[in-house]
């Protein structure tokens, strides 16, 4: 039962991650150079899994995995909404 729950939440977080970051890239960072460097994405995940450590230290159910998958999904989100850009696939609603 926890198991199923813990794995919810991972992937939860894992798409809300990966959902939010693809988004403000493309739409707010759209004119941004710096967005385009190479190792961006990996520091965005970086960054997002340090944050999201001491939360995950606090909460019940959640651990250094959850945190882990929520940085790939930043990471991704963000290379995915930088090749978003790249091929002019930027709208305002989504």
């Amino acid at each position: 039962m926890f198991g199923i729950i813990t794995l919810a939440v991972a992937a939860a977080a894992t798409f809300f991650g990966y959902t939010q970051s693809r988004r403000f890239v493309r739409n707010r960072l759209r004119f941004v150079d710096k967005v385009h460097s190479g190792g961006i994405p990996a520091l965005a995940g970086f960054a997002a899994m340090a944050v999201a450590m001491p939360v995950t230290a606090i909460l019940p159910l959640v651990g250094f995995g959850t945190a882990l998958l929520f940085g790939i999904g930043v990471g991704t989100g963000v290379a995915a909404g930088r090749s978003d850009i790249r091929h002019r696939r930027v709208g305002s609603g989504s």
